[in-house]
């Protein structure tokens, strides 16, 4: 199990310094939950611009790929790899496209209105249906990558960082840290609004650590 503290031959906020991805590879997954470690899997692709990538997943595979470019990934230190890492897998576990929820339903219906009326050339039945597809297809997206579920991501994270020995303030830093020092390593000129917001919240729980705190997943 990994943990954030100090050792007289270990610093919590070394870099990779190249560590062989058959050593950090398997340290990630040991921070994760055994579900977690089902249901996601890490891809190195060193030809991406990001340093962590988690496409949309797809909701007939049972495995989903977490893509990380070792060669930016080695410039974050242990903690802020750490959080960077935990905050993608909750964030591919709050996903739940399998579950028909009113929007799901109404893209579901849509498509199949879309193939009914291609099959019967209603160049106006295609039109309404292809965009009552696309509609909620939108607000899927918007559900699952807008700022709220971003901020649910962090917090799911936190969470599973407390479990791994991370204080609820270390944690939180190491992701706000994070989420800054990844801007820059991708060439950005700064944070979009979502990720100015995430930091505000990441500020919000360093500050209140001592007198509130995240309370332990079970």
């Amino acid at each position: 199990m990994a943990s954030p503290q100090t050792t007289p031959n270990s610093d919590p906020t070394r870099q990779l310094s190249a560590r062989p991805l058959n050593v950090e590879i398997p340290r990630l997954r040991d921070l994760l939950p055994a579900t977690g470690r089902m249901t996601s899997r890490i891809v190195s692709n060193s030809r991406q611009p990001e340093v962590i990538k988690t496409p949309f997943p797809k909701p007939w595979k049972s495995s989903h790929p977490v893509l990380i470019n070792f060669d930016l990934w080695s410039a974050l230190s242990e903690p802020q790899r750490d959080l960077l890492f935990l905050r993608e897998v909750c964030w591919l576990r709050a996903v739940r496209l399998i579950k028909v929820d009113a929007y799901q339903g109404v893209a579901a219906a849509g498509l199949l209105g879309f193939l009914v009326e291609l099959a019967q050339f209603d160049a106006i039945g295609m039109v309404s249906a292809g965009g009552l597809s696309a509609f909620a297809g939108v607000q899927i997206w918007r559900n699952s990558r807008g700022q709220q579920a971003e901020i649910e991501a962090d917090d799911a994270a936190l969470k599973v960082a407390q479990r791994r020995g991370y204080t609820i303030s270390d944690a939180a830093m190491a992701l706000h840290d994070a989420i800054e020092q990844v801007a820059l390593l991708e060439g950005r000129s700064g944070l979009s609004f979502v990720e100015l917001m995430r930091c505000q919240n990441l500020r919000g729980y360093a500050v209140s650590a001592s007198s509130t705190a995240i309370e332990q997943p079970e």
